[in-house]
Order: C-alpha cells, then structure tokens, then sequence
C-alpha cells in the first residue's frame, strides 16, 4: 500500500518507484526528500484550488525536477532544468510513454524556475512549479493549511536545507556558469563562487557589434 501524507497519496505505479530509484541512486538525501516535498506541497496546492491533477505526472516531474544537478544527469552545456527534463524524457520514452505526456512532464521540470509561466499551463506542469516555491522559498504555504505542513515536514524533515540546497545548486552548474544567464541561478554563483560577476544584460545590448 502505498503512503499517504496529509490526505494525498503517493504513487506507487512501478514507473513512480523506478523513477524514485533513480533519485536515490544517483541524487541525495536531500535531493530526495525536497522532491518529494515538492510533489506534496504542489498537489496540496492543487487541492486547494480545485485543479484536477495527473497525480502521477505531477510526482514524475517532482522527482526528476533536480537531477541535472547531479554527476550522472548534468551536462556541460545546458541548464540544469534542461538536463534534468531531458533525463525525464528519456525515461519516459524508455518506459513505452507517448511523447505528449513526456512533453508535459518536460515543460513542468524546465519551467520549474521561471516564474509565472507555468500557473498558465496545465497543472502538472503548474504545480511542479508550486511546490518548488513553497519548499524553497515559502510562496504560497497560505494554500497549505499548517496541518498539512506539519504532516509533510514530518514525514520529509528539511534537514540543513536551506545551506544544503545552495550547496547542491552550485555543485551543479558552476562548471557551467554561462547557462545561468537570465535566471536566479546566477544569484547562487555570486553567492558561492568568489569572483563571479554575473553577465547585464544591459551591458551586452551596449556591446552588441552592430551598433545604433
């Protein structure tokens, strides 16, 4: 039987547990537990507004959401949200998935860190993004009723989180560091890298060679 936390029930289909499995393997402890946080801050979220939610989707996009940040899944030329859908996707197609579900798990990992856009797309991909913000930044735990929280941070302790998760951020892309261009990741560089001195994009329109 599968667990359930603060009324929702975890998928327990054997893609969600090879999908976990790869988690465990090759993530962390604590890349795990903030997943799965994720997936249950974001369907409490959803049951909150009302949304009809994929719950198996939703978790699949949880689960893979950070594993570009990871050895095994991060690339030398892509975002880490790129990577970490790719390695989704790829997991998807080797399972026999047809390539519009992958999509919506795709979409819902590689928006997951670009605000707004994801709450006008399909909840799956809505709600990856909103447990993320709820379990990183604290957005939206006015949609979690404090029993909820309690039930999920027992079942899911963050521990050290708040150091480990900037730690797991920079492990992952700072041999990368032109692929957070644009986003808040370049915030973790100037954080954790001493000397690091993010691109302006004002200061790249002035240099563009074709003048005006």
């Amino acid at each position: 039987m599968s667990e359930v936390v603060a009324g929702i029930r975890i998928p327990d289909s054997q893609l969600a547990r090879e999908a976990t499995d790869l988690l465990r393997e090759h993530g962390t402890p604590l890349l795990l537990a903030h997943s799965l946080r994720v997936f249950l801050f974001g369907a409490i979220r959803g049951r909150h507004r009302g949304l009809k939610v994929d719950h198996e989707l939703l978790y699949l996009g949880a689960v893979f959401h950070d594993l570009g940040l990871t050895a095994k899944y991060r690339s030398r030329d892509h975002r880490f949200e790129v990577d970490s859908a790719n390695a989704a996707r790829d997991f998807l197609r080797a399972n026999g998935i047809d390539e519009s579900t992958a999509g919506v798990v795709w979409d819902a990992i590689a928006l997951h860190t670009t605000p707004e856009i994801p709450w006008h797309k399909r909840p799956e991909i809505a709600l990856v993004t909103g447990g993320v913000e709820a379990d990183v930044l604290g957005d939206g735990l006015d949609e979690i009723p404090a029993g909820d929280r309690d039930a999920v941070l027992s079942a899911y302790p963050r521990i050290d989180f708040k150091r480990g998760i900037v730690r797991a951020f920079s492990d992952g892309f700072v041999h990368k560091p032109a692929t957070t261009f644009g986003t808040m990741n370049s915030d973790v560089l100037e954080r954790t890298v001493p000397g690091y001195h993010r691109p302006d994009f004002c200061e790249l329109i002035a240099a563009n060679p074709l003048g005006g």
